[in-house]
């Protein structure tokens, strides 16, 4: 049997039932950025399933405070500060993920800069700004999770078992005026799961993107709480309220589960319908 059939403990057909499908117990889950938004949602939705879950956020206490959120709601969860563009970093929290709860399984690539925003501050246009305006956003956004995958990979190879995820946006898959280097960092990213689905692939490690919309969370709240500039933007949407964290979340816990053993190399719009209008 060669390795791309061989049997893995989470093949689909050997569940019972849906909730086994989604069963998540024995998994170690590490979500960057999960301080708050989409990430600490995400982490709430996986220890849900039964993962342990290390929370990332280059702000520590951040971090703590979902965790501790987690634990409350019966979870296994503990904070981890890491800045996710610093590889050294990166690779002394996966070792610390490992020693106190074991090998990083599913990694969630969440961290990400931009929100609502240019990808130049003061709003000058692509072709008058400077590499040094583009280097926060392909440094988050692209440096980090080749970061992070990185860091995690050799183990899942050792393990023969693995999942990663990565959220991009919808500005990665059809562009955004004004974004032009947020944009390509987040495609980049998708090119990066693409590349690893098809390494990785024999060793039964997925990867895959989450593509996400205008999302409720904090990076956005300002232009959400703008009735006009609100309209203006669900105005792109089939469905026509803003996204929510839940949205996400639901998309990745899938992913990360048994139920998507079978699914790699792929990105997944949750938008509301945003991608029927492109």
């Amino acid at each position: 049997m060669s390795d791309s059939t061989a049997a893995t403990p989470d093949v689909p057909h050997q569940a019972a039932s849906l909730q086994e499908l989604l069963d998540l117990r024995g998994a170690v889950a590490l979500v960057t950025g999960a301080g708050q938004g989409v990430g600490a949602t995400v982490a709430r939705y996986l220890s849900a399933q039964g993962a342990a879950v290390a929370v990332n956020d280059y702000r520590l206490e951040r971090a703590e405070e979902v965790a501790a959120k987690i634990r409350a709601e019966g979870g296994n969860a503990l904070a981890f500060q890491a800045d996710v563009t610093d590889f050294a970093a990166v690779q002394a929290m996966v070792s610390e993920v490992a020693e106190s709860l074991g090998p990083v399984s599913v990694l969630v690539n969440n961290a990400g800069n931009a929100g609502a925003g240019t990808s130049v501050p003061d709003g000058r246009p692509f072709w008058e700004s400077d590499p040094a305006d583009w280097e926060p956003f392909l440094a988050v956004n692209l440096n980090g999770v080749l970061n992070c995958s990185r860091a995690v990979v050799p183990s899942m190879v050792e393990n023969r078992h693995g999942r990663l995820i990565t959220v991009i946006s919808d500005a990665g898959r059809v562009g955004e005026a004004g974004m032009e280097a947020y944009s390509a960092a987040k495609a980049g990213a998708a090119g990066l799961m693409r590349s690893l689905a098809r390494s990785l692939g024999r060793h039964q490690i997925t990867a895959n993107c989450v593509a996400i919309g205008f999302t409720n969370t904090p990076a956005v709240a300002q232009a959400v709480e703008n009735p006009e500039l609100s309209r203006k933007v669900l105005g792109a949407y089939i469905i026509r309220r803003v996204g929510e964290p839940s949205d996400a979340a639901g998309m990745v816990t899938y992913l990360a589960s048994p139920a998507g053993s079978w699914i790699t190399g792929q990105t997944y719009p949750v938008n509301g319908g945003f991608s029927v209008n492109q």
